[in-house]
This record gives structure tokens, sequence and C-alpha cells, in this order.
């Protein structure tokens, strides 16, 4: 009675978010030992024809992908046909830098975001054809109109090797999320399995662990129905509108960091592999060693979270280990994670990008924890100086030419619009669309605030703006 208590709980505050965002439809569960604790849709796969979503019904996952990647990795680690302490240009020697950066990089450095490449443009010129092909996709249509789509790994390598890049430090020693890096994995893959890399997940992962329904392609998909169509927010005079957004963009160069298809029923077997050393039922899809190796706290992301292998790691979370990771794109809201400790996982798949899913997840795990469904280890902090705060004030761009912009209002610090909240040393909390982003600066050693990480990606301020 008392599970059913924290539910009803859970239940309540995630209905007003799932109808605050108008998401059309939502697929939610949670699993412990194998046996499912709570499962629950809401609403249709395709709101003109009133199809409901069900526990089968498969969505978009976007870079949860990134940790079936690892795995791939870690498994021809254990064939003995690389090592993710290899350099990366042994298996892409095409791939360059400015001053020899390329040669000190490995795939473990690939693998945790710890490059020193900052964020880079290459995501929308890998999805122009796609983009191309979308009669609701104007606006980023015409932004990349007189630009070349990166169509595949070769295009990449080329496209990153030419770009005037400063990068945030030496490998091993910043943390900044790249798409870039995961999708050469995908190469990586590739050139030393002998296979695609689409065919070495099916083959290697979907089939052992039963994951039939799972894919990157919808095309591969054309005999099963329960697939949902995708859902897009415009503004008009009536307020946000939402509607129906058929083109799923793809990225043959980038489908090593996101682009997977699945369902909540395939993703709670996935799970199964963090929990239970490596298998899945009798099959065995990865040795201890390297799931051990995938939920090591390899480089923190912020004070208290890390990332291991494709994966978040927080490894005090309440006394336990919370492995998790999300995923945002076109028609897609995705967020899946595991608590070794207790044998659990937990998903939640939607069809509208921009959804605080990670929240509303999250949110379940505290019920069941006995906590508060919006309780969050990012507290307020008084280790901070008021004095500083205009250290922060600045404009801080990347090559792709995003900028973000850190005011001071009343002697407020604010991000964009949004006031933020210190929770540490350089360290502020800004809560965007019902999401706790960690907004830190970053000084270099003169004390100088050289770079702020926002949506774990690291921005360089303008000097003199």
């Amino acid at each position: 009675m008392k599970r059913r208590l924290e539910f009803t709980v859970f239940e309540k505050k995630a209905e007003e978010l799932i109808r605050k965002y108008k998401v059309p439809g939502v697929a939610i569960a949670l699993s412990q030992n194998r046996e499912p604790i709570y499962e629950k849709v809401y609403g249709f796969r395709n709101v003109e024809h009133q199809l409901p979503v069900t526990m089968d019904t498969v969505f978009g996952i976007a870079s949860v992908t990134k940790s079936f990647t690892c795995i791939a990795i870690l498994q021809l680690q254990e064939e003995g046909k690389l090592s993710i302490h290899d350099p990366v240009i042994r298996y892409l020697p095409e791939f360059s830098l400015p001053e020899c950066a390329a040669s000190k990089m490995t795939l473990h450095h690939f693998m945790t975001h710890s490059t020193g490449l900052p964020p880079l443009p290459s995501i929308l010129l890998a999805n122009k054809k796609t983009i191309d092909s979308d009669p609701t996709a104007h606006e980023f249509s015409s932004k990349l109109s007189k630009k070349d789509s990166i169509d595949t790994y070769e295009h990449l390598i080329e496209f990153i090797s030419k770009q005037d890049t400063k990068l945030l430090g030496s490998p091993g020693e910043e943390f900044s999320y790249s798409n870039d890096c995961f999708s050469l994995l995908g190469a990586i893959i590739e050139r030393v399995s002998g296979k695609h890399f689409e065919n070495y997940i099916e083959e290697k992962i979907f089939k052992p662990v039963g994951m039939d329904k799972s894919c990157f392609l919808v095309r591969d998909l054309e005999s099963y129905d329960n697939v949902t169509s995708l859902y897009a927010s415009r503004k008009t005079e009536k307020g946000e509108e939402i509607f129906e957004s058929p083109v799923w963009w793809d990225a043959p160069a980038m489908r090593g960091a996101g682009y997977l298809k699945s369902n909540v029923t395939e993703m709670i077997k996935y799970g199964e592999i963090f929990w239970n050393n490596g298998k899945v039922g009798e099959n065995q899809i990865l040795s201890p060693e390297s799931v051990q190796l995938m939920v090591k706290p390899h480089i923190e992301v912020f004070p208290g979270k890390y990332y291991g292998y494709g994966l978040f790691v927080t490894p005090n979370h309440y006394g336990e280990t919370l492995i998790e990771h999300d995923g945002n794109h076109k028609g897609i809201s995705s967020h899946f994670c595991v608590i070794p400790e207790r044998r659990l996982t937990g998903v939640i798949l939607t069809n509208l990008a921009g959804v605080p899913s990670p929240t509303i997840l999250n949110g379940a795990i505290n019920v069941i924890k006995n906590l508060e469904f919006e309780y969050s280890p990012l507290k307020n902090s008084t280790k901070w100086n008021p004095n500083e705060l205009k250290d922060y004030v600045g404009i801080y761009t990347s090559i792709g030419g995003e900028r973000l912009k850190v005011t001071l209002n009343d002697e407020n610090l604010q991000f964009g619009n949004i006031p933020v909240d210190c929770i540490g040393e350089d360290t502020f909390l800004a809560l965007i669309r019902d999401q706790s982003k960690v907004v830190r600066f970053i000084r270099n050693d003169d004390r100088q605030i050289v770079r702020l990480q926002f949506h774990y990606r690291q921005f360089f301020k303008k000097i003199n703006d």
C-alpha cells in the first residue's frame, strides 16, 4: 500500500509536467530485479489517428545511444582487437588537429568527452539531408542551404580537421560533451570489426539482449506499426502549439552519438547489463570488469557528478550509485537510469523534444527512496563571494556561433534572463523548463574567468565585449 501511495504522489507530479509541456505521448517503466514495479503510458503515438502509446511503442532514445557505442568498444577490447588507451590516430590516421593534438588523444578520452575539443558545429550539417527533406524545418534548412552536408566518417574527420580549433586543455584535463568524438568511435568500431557500425550493434547487443524492435532506421520496422510519430512545438499568437513533424532526422556519420530507436520494454532489458555483471538472462554481453570500467567515475562533470564510458555516474546518490543518461533531439526526449545496488532500471521515452524527462524519472527514483519528488542533491551554498559576481558577467561563445549571456540584475547573477543560485565555488544552478541545469565557470592560472560550462559543454568567454 505504501508503494502505491508513493507512485500516486509521483503520478500527480509527472502528469502536471506532461500537461504543462503538452507532450503527446509518454512511456515510463521501472523494474527491480527483472520484475516490473511501475509501468505507465500517457497519450498517443499518433494524435490525429488517436493511436495510444503502449509499453512496446518505439521512440527515439537520442544520446542514450552513447552507452551502446562504449559497450561495442569494450567488447572489441575484450577480444584483443584494440585497447581503450590506444591513440585514436592508430585507427583514424587522417584525424588531425593543430599542434599535433590528435596524436595525444586516446579512445578513453573520446569515451569520456575529455579530449579538450570544444563544441563544434557538426551535428546540423550531418543531419542536413534529412533536414532538407523536412517541410517543418525551414529555420534550420535556410541556415544550412549554402553549406555542404557531412555524410560520411571521412567527411566528418575532414570537417573537424579544418576547424580553427582552440583546445580547452590537454586530453584528460577538461570535460566537454562531444557528439563528434562518439561519432568517430563508430568509425573505429567499423574499421576494427570489419562490420558496419549499425550491424555490429545489432549482432553484438540487440540480439543477445533480446531487443528485437530496436534499430537505427525506422524503415527497418516497416512491418511493425507501433512506432511513434514525431512532434515539435512553435510559438503562435495563441501560445505554444504542438504539431506533427513526421521526418526522423538522421546523420549516418554520427550514429555512434545518437539515433537509436527502442521502447521501454527493451531498454529495461538492456539496463540489466549494468546491475548483473554484464549479463542479460544467460547471455554475457560484457565482462564484469568491462562493466566496472563503464560505470567508473573517470572525470568530474561538476561536484558530485562524473562521466564513465557513455554514462553519467553519481557515486553517492543518497548512499547509492546512480548511473544515467538523457537524450534530446527532434521529436525525442529520453532518460535512462540504473541503480546497481537495488538492481533497479528506469526509462522514460517521449515523442517531443525539450521535455523535462530527467526531472520526471528522477522524481520516480526519489519517491522510491522515500524522498520528495523535487528533492535534489544540488543545494545553495554559502561558500561564495557576492563581490565576485561581476567576474562572471560576459558573452560566452562557441565555434558554431552559439552565444550564452551572463548579466547582473540588482546584484543577482542571471544566465540569459534566468536567475541562478550558487551551489558551490564558481558553480550555479539554473531552472530551465523544469530541469536543473548547472552553470560552471572555469578560471585560468591567474584566477580569471575564461570559460563557462553549460549543458555539459564548455564555451569561451569573449574578451572586451
